[in-house]
């Protein structure tokens, strides 16, 4: 990778880091696909998220599973157990470990933040397995100004500047809990999101989660 790219990705991943209050401290993980290879940085400030995550690295959990949904300028999901191995017709998003995880909502949902999925419940608990990670699309200043408006919340100017800047979800924002950061394979999430897909927003040709290891 050349210089400039280099110098590029370091300073963009540092404008994310620093609208999510996070100085890039946490812990890294390495999330091998079928179209190629993901990190994240897991973040300290949520705890339980980062903590199941990794146990479940370490268990093996993921290998084999598929990104079962997925929506171009949006997210692509994972996680699902029940997708190992799943035929191309059958009904996937509703498998789990038998758990969920207590709510760390806080973080904003911007371009390559990784966030646990969950289904509706007062609590909004999180899954104790699914995970989606933001494609998303650059957001103007009203826009911002009106989820600011809707959800009762403040973004800081690092955040509106990421927003603006880089892309992502904010009306995803105070309703599902952000526990992580992609540091570098965005270009592998944007290949999977524009993948071919079928009814239910599968992809055609099945996407694998190989492994997902602690660095």
């Amino acid at each position: 990778m050349r210089p400039l790219i280099k110098f590029v990705i370091f300073a963009l991943v540092l404008t994310v880091f620093a609208a999510c209050g996070n100085n890039g401290q946490g812990t890294t993980l390495k999330i091998e696909t079928s179209k190629g290879d993901i990190t994240v940085l897991l973040f300290d400030e949520t705890p339980k998220h980062k903590e199941n995550f990794i146990k479940l690295a370490n268990e093996d959990y993921y290998a084999g599973t598929l990104f079962h949904r997925i929506i171009q300028d949006f997210m692509i999901q994972g996680g699902d157990p029940n997708s190992k191995g799943a035929g191309p017709n059958v009904p996937l998003g509703g498998g789990g470990p038998g758990y969920l995880i207590d709510a760390e909502i806080g973080q904003p949902h911007l371009r390559g933040a990784l966030a646990a999925a969950r289904t509706n419940n007062p609590q909004k608990a999180s899954s104790g397995s699914q995970f989606y990670i933001v494609t998303g699309q650059s957001q103007s200043e009203a826009t911002l100004n009106q989820y600011e408006t809707m959800k009762g919340i403040k973004y800081s100017p690092a955040q509106r500047e990421a927003y603006m800047a880089e892309g992502g979800r904010p009306d995803l924002d105070m309703e599902y809990t952000v526990f992580g950061q992609v540091l570098t394979g965005m270009d592998v999430v944007d290949a999977i999101a524009g993948a071919e897909k079928a009814r239910g927003d599968r992809p055609v040709e099945d996407i694998v989660i190989e492994s997902v290891t602690v660095q």
